[in-house]
């Protein structure tokens, strides 16, 4: 997974799902795709069908699907179930009795909250269809012409 976040990685996954609902994918289709191991694809889908974005059948022709349309996923909803944490600094104390830090915390907590409200509403504002409307009708064929199923 050559990305620097799941979230990024497993959104590419779910748009392609989202193209082709009716064509089930593996972990390895999957795995492949990500640049990882089937095991970590497995790890992480399962969060997602514990939310319940993601439902799996098995046997031949088997493997991963949307368990609801695309248009009732937001992305709030697959960053909750990937458990991704979108901030970029921690306010977590390093030096407790330091006053410095203590302000610095104090100040950078407020920033943050108001980051991760305004984050998760924007997030939640997305749908996985919106998302793929933006890549456009020409995925399906991409799909064909270079995953098969």
């Amino acid at each position: 997974m050559k990305r620097n976040s799941r979230l990024s990685a497993f959104l590419h996954a779910l748009v392609h799902m989202a193209h082709r609902p009716d064509h089930p994918m593996t972990s390895e289709a999957i795995a492949s795709w990500l640049n990882t191991n089937p095991v970590v694809v497995r790890r992480t889908v399962a969060g997602l069908r514990n939310a319940g974005i993601l439902s799996s059948s098995r046997g031949h022709g088997g493997g991963w699907t949307l368990a609801r349309p695309a248009d009732t996923i937001t992305l709030a909803d697959i960053t909750e179930a990937l458990e991704q944490k979108l901030m970029p600094f921690s306010t977590e104390a390093e030096s407790p009795g330091c006053l410095v830090e203590r302000a610095v915390n104090q100040t950078l907590e407020g920033v943050k909250d108001e980051i991760e409200h305004l984050l998760k509403q924007r997030l939640a504002s997305v749908t996985l269809a919106d998302l793929a409307a933006q890549c456009g009708e020409g995925v399906s064929a991409h799909l064909e012409k270079h995953h098969g199923h």
